[in-house]
């Protein structure tokens, strides 16, 4: 199953050789049987895009709660077995959201989807609760790393 990682930069530093990349539990977003109701018009590819944007999303929460990470939004693409993720199932949050029961090693991620450095001043003032650079933020596409580069994104 493919899921999309909220997360920051800074936690990708701290993986040693072997180390997950994504402690569990956290929360993850997917194709889900929900997001496939709430967006029936929609084929796989659009689907899987708007579960990264839901991640992109939670990755704004995840850098605002440290303030020290490098003030870029992160989500890492990872292939993990069903059994890894539960269905939230709450009417109250994204149909598309997961909650990640297993670590994710860097072997089961595929890729990296990265704000580019222009972002950042946006992505501060999007933490403060700035309408206007939330708004910025949405409009943003962000960049793709393969997995073999994420130690090459900016910070």
């Amino acid at each position: 199953m493919r899921i999309y990682l909220p997360a920051t930069l800074d936690e990708l530093d701290e993986t040693a050789d072997g180390a997950p990349v994504v402690l569990a539990p956290r929360r993850a977003h997917a194709v889900t049987a929900a997001l496939r109701a709430a967006l029936p018009e929609e084929d796989d590819e659009e689907l899987e895009y708007a579960a990264q944007l839901a991640a992109a999303d939670d990755a704004l929460l995840l850098v605002a709660g440290r303030p020290h990470a490098p003030q870029l939004r992160l989500v890492l693409s990872a292939d993990v077995p069903e059994t890894a993720v539960a269905p939230v199932g709450d009417d109250d949050v994204a149909p598309s959201l997961v909650e990640l029961r297993a670590p994710v090693p860097l072997n089961d991620v595929v890729c990296g989807h990265v704000d580019e450095g222009e972002a950042a001043e946006d992505l501060a003032l999007a933490v403060t609760g700035d309408e206007a650079a939330i708004e910025r933020l949405t409009e943003r596409d962000l960049l793709w790393y393969d997995v073999t580069e994420l130690g090459d994104i900016p910070r």
